[in-house]
């Protein structure tokens, strides 16, 4: 089984940025999508995606313009940079083995298969 490890998190002051990483011991050459999800106290929050075969992307509307997911293959990690944030944005981040519905990522958190352990963003003052 595939284990995904996330890094980056961390305070941050509101209007500030921060890289997530998603790092694998290596991306299996079927992986259909990596996606990134958070949860504050409530419901997962299905955020980014992105397609493994073409590197096409998704973004939830609460971070569309914001952030950006991308990808390093030598390096087996994806990253999620998150710019101009807001206490909104305070939770633990995920990332997780996505999947495609019709050939686009899907950021719906009931369609990933294993997620890695998180990491803490805070936003505030």
């Amino acid at each position: 089984q595939l284990q995904l490890v996330e890094s980056g998190g961390g305070l941050v002051q509101p209007g500030g940025s921060l890289r997530l990483s998603c790092s694998a011991s290596e991306f299996p050459v079927d992986l259909p999508a990596i996606a990134w999800f958070r949860q504050a106290p409530g419901p997962r929050e299905g955020i980014s995606c992105i397609n493994m075969h073409d590197n096409s992307t998704h973004y939830a509307e609460a971070v569309k313009g914001r952030f950006t997911i991308s990808r390093d293959n030598v390096k087996n990690t994806v990253y999620l940079q998150m710019n101009t944030l807001n206490p909104e944005d305070t939770a633990n981040y995920h990332c997780a083995i996505g999947t495609l519905v019709s050939s686009k990522c899907d950021i719906n958190p009931l369609s990933f298969a294993s997620w890695g352990p998180g990491t803490r963003v805070t936003v505030s003052l």
